[in-house]
Order: C-alpha cells, then structure tokens, then sequence
C-alpha cells in the first residue's frame, strides 16, 4: 500500500482524539439555543465543534432530518492535519496519526478494536518519522501526535512510539511539538525516555473509575495500566531537574475521558478530574462525547448530547483557572451538570442573585466567579478602580468585561447597573 494511502487509513478515525482541538474562548453562555444564535459561529469549543454546530447536531437527532452520523461526526472528528491549540495558546497545523491500526486490545467503543473488521495500516517508525519529516520540511504540518494501537503488548508498542520519537529528533533534527501517547502498561524507564522527547504526553483514562472502564475496555486495568504511568510522570518530574537531561522543562501532562458510553455522571468524571488536575498537576483533561462506531458492542448505544461535553470543559476549567472547587459545580441530583446553562451562570443564579458582589471591593477570587468576568477582566478591574471610580456599566465594557451577562450579579458603587433587556429569550 503507497505511504499515502497508508496515513489516510491511519488518520480518518483520529477525530476520537480531541488533544489540543481549538479552546474554549467563552466560559460562560447562557444556553445551548441562545449560545448558538449570539456567539461567533465559527469559534469553536474544546470538543472541536462551534455552538452553532452542535446546535445543529443535536436538532437533527431530535426531529429527524437524515442520518445523525454525519451530522455529529463530520463535525466532531478533524481528519489528517488540523489546526491545533498548543499549550500556550498559539495555533499551529497538527498531524494526528498512529503508527499502526491494528490493535490486540477489544475495547468496546473503539474504532481500532481488535474484533472490529476494517483495513489496518502499519507504518515503521522509521518510516513514520521520514513521513512527517517530509511533511514538516514542506510547511504542511508544524507538530505530530503520536498514537498507535497495541500490538504485541503495551511495552513493545511504547518502544516503537519512542523509536519514532528518536529517529525524529536525533535523525532528522525536528524541535518542534510532539505530542506522544503512553501505551497501557508501559514501563517507568519508557516513561522517563517519552518524557525526554516530548513537549506533552498522555495517557487516555478512559473512565473515570474501575467500574466504569469494565463497560467500556474490561481488558485494561485502570490503576495499574493506566493511572500509574501518569503518576510516574509526576514522580519523575518532582524528583529530577529536566537541565540534567539537557531539557528546559519537562513535558506536561493530559488525559481524557469518553463521556455517555459507561453510564457514568458528570460528579464521576469531574470528580477524578479535580483529583488528577490537584494531586497529578495534568495541565489539561479532555472529554469526548461517545459516539456509536459501526461492529463494536456497543453500536447501538445512543450517542451523547455534544453539549455534556461542553460543560464539562466548562466545569475543568472553572475549577483549574477560576477557583471553583467540586462542591460548587451546581449538580442536579442524579449527578448531571445543567446543560441549558452553563456551569458558571447556574452556580450565580443560585448564589450571587441576594449577595451580589461589589466590583470596587471585592477581590480577584470574587470577581472572577461573576459570570461575563474572566482572569483578564478581573485583572482590569483591579487595575483600572486604582485609578479612577468606575461609574456604570459602559466602564466595564470598556474594560473587556462581557457586562451584560455580569449585570445581574454585581453592584457599581452601591447600585444594580441598568440591564439592557435581551433580544432573545434563553
């Protein structure tokens, strides 16, 4: 098979990988429907899809219309070289690729499952990293992420993940990003040698307990296989200086969840996330809304509502950048996040609605759960009320705070700002 052909075959599924998918630019909305209508369309959430897109999505799989499939996945998967967020904000053209897609594992939701009947493809990491090499030389793709499927168990695999890895950075001189994936089982010296060649590596959870990843890879073992590379890495970065290694820093850290294919609720996940993200420092959690693939057990399970996974994303965030804590996440009682709202504006509702916050006392961490207030908001605030009064809501404005939707929540001087009525009802 041409080399081409190859990496199709080997790309056309990554969409299930959502690391580094465009960011989240707006922590707060105030409903999937509102959401869809007044934010910009083609910015894009953490999932990889606009509000518009899911709104979209999720019509066509309440009132018909077509086949959803294509629908949720033509919007969900980023095929080949994508446009990519990289930890420090800047956008850069990722290939997201395995080495191979043959796989001894059979995870029920997994397109490259062992008993599932589809084309493989197999690249050499010798191959594999002339390939992107040429690639990255002809300006067609700035950074690789590097998975595979295991074959010949999980130690093997993450040997040829770190040949790859070498020939691409001794070999052919590439300093560029390397997101390289941790195999189930891999060993402590792999994980120290992946962490000397890459700039971010992961290890997909999956689930965010044992019981639930039986329902969903009842082959893999969740502490030993999977949570306890991650806590090497963490223990390898505590204890060794990355100058030693002729590093400036040591790579960071993610995971992800596939979220709706084990029953599992929102307090599960975001639960092992608040612990991950504190005990681990993973820079990032990322969660992928389940979705049905054609000959796996679990086909005919319904696929999640995209929007779950939004709020999610909105939820981690809220808990790593704005000082939220797990208790705060407005739950319903069957353990679920709102999903007509997002998590921010429904804990505000319930909280600041009789108590609400004066903008020229209060401090950072106050500010910044107002919803419209973000780090760079509160930030100004701060700033400019050490120079001048602010006098109403127009200041706010003028500070880049979104004013409208911080008007219900916060007093200016003593007084309720005037709130401009909505054009739309939520």
């Amino acid at each position: 098979m041409e080399t081409a052909a190859r990496l199709a075959l080997l790309t056309d599924q990554m969409g299930f990988e959502p690391a580094e998918d465009s960011d989240l630019k707006r922590p707060t909305a105030p409903s999937p429907a509102a959401e869809a209508r007044t934010l910009n369309p083609h910015a894009k959430a953490p999932c990889g899809n606009t509000p518009f897109a899911l709104h979209q999505a999720m019509d066509t799989l309440t009132h018909g219309g077509g086949d959803p499939a294509p629908a949720l996945e033509a919007k969900k998967h980023s095929l080949g070289v994508s446009q990519a967020v990289m930890p420090g904000g800047r956008k850069i053209a990722l290939l997201k690729t395995l080495l191979t897609s043959a796989c001894e594992r059979d995870c029920f939701y997994c397109p490259f499952r062992a008993r599932r009947n589809f084309r493989r493809a197999t690249f050499k990491p010798q191959e594999m990293a002339a390939v992107f090499s040429q690639m990255h030389r002809a300006g067609v793709a700035e950074g690789l992420f590097l998975s595979s499927g295991v074959a010949g168990g999980g130690v093997r695999t993450q040997d040829q993940l770190i040949d790859t890895a070498t020939i691409l950075r001794r070999r052919h001189a590439y300093r560029g990003y390397l997101h390289l994936k941790m195999m189930p089982g891999t060993e402590r010296d792999q994980v120290l040698r992946s962490m000397q060649l890459a700039d971010r590596l992961s290890v997909n959870l999956e689930a965010p307990n044992t019981e639930r990843l039986r329902r969903l890879a009842p082959g893999k073992i969740f502490l030993e296989e999977l949570l306890q590379p991650l806590k090497w890495a963490h223990e390898l970065r505590q204890s060794l200086a990355p100058e030693r290694f002729g590093l400036r820093r040591w790579p960071s850290l993610v995971t992800q969840f596939v979220v709706g294919g084990a029953g599992e609720d929102d307090l599960e996940i975001l639960s092992t996330t608040h612990a991950l993200t504190r005990q681990l420092k993973l820079g990032r959690v990322y969660f992928s809304a389940f979705s049905p693939v054609p000959d796996t057990p679990l086909e005919n399970h319904p696929p999640e509502d995209p929007w779950r996974e939004h709020r999610l994303y909105q939820a981690s965030f809220l808990m790593r950048d704005y000082g939220f804590e797990l208790e705060d996440m407005p739950f319903t009682q069957s353990g679920r996040l709102p999903l007509d709202r997002d998590p921010k504006q429904a804990w505000a509702e319930e909280n600041l609605i009789d108590t609400r916050v004066e903008i020229h006392q209060a401090e950072p961490a106050e500010l910044l759960r107002v919803p419209g207030i973000g780090p760079k908001g509160a930030a100004a605030i701060v700033a400019a009320r050490r120079q001048a009064r602010l006098r109403d809501i127009g200041d706010l404005r003028r500070l880049g705070v979104l004013a409208d939707r911080a008007a219900p929540y916060i007093l200016i001087g003593g007084r309720a700002p005037a709130q401009q009525i909505p054009l739309f009802a939520a």
